[in-house]
């Protein structure tokens, strides 16, 4: 019994404040770290996905490579601005032709046909193997 004093005296100083809070801070420490490692294991995710993905055939005007021609005009209509504020920013918008001159994006892969790089047949003819001698 004489340990319930020592339990009332730590209890009245402030000492379960104290074990309160260390276990407090662990906690949130712990619920920080997970939140991490799965923002982490979220992010390496996405790069696997955008790395197994094929690159988009976009040009530097942003417009796909079907608004192209065969010549690399672009032929997609855009916003132009036709009149700005005292900021230089554009107040109205009309419709206008993109002055993307060429395609400058990635080229996507026709069918490719290589060579093999070994022969797969010998070009000596093949030589009589001999047998065991006939008697």
């Amino acid at each position: 019994m004489h340990w319930i004093w020592w339990i009332l005296i730590l209890f009245w100083t402030g000492g379960f404040a104290w074990a309160a809070d260390t276990a407090r801070t662990a906690l949130r420490n712990r619920h920080e770290r997970k939140l991490e490692l799965m923002e982490a294991a979220k992010q390496e995710r996405l790069a696997l996905e955008a790395a197994h993905r094929s690159p988009e055939p976009v040009c530097g005007c942003t417009h796909h490579l079907a608004k192209h021609d065969r010549r690399g005009r672009c032929h997609e209509q855009v916003e132009v601005p036709t009149a700005w504020d005292e900021n230089k920013k554009p107040l109205r918008y009309e419709a206008g032709q993109c002055n993307c001159q060429q395609y400058v994006g990635p080229q996507p892969l026709s069918q490719v046909y290589a060579e093999e790089l070994t022969d797969r047949w010998p070009t000596d003819p093949p030589a009589e193997e001999k047998g065991p001698p006939t008697t």
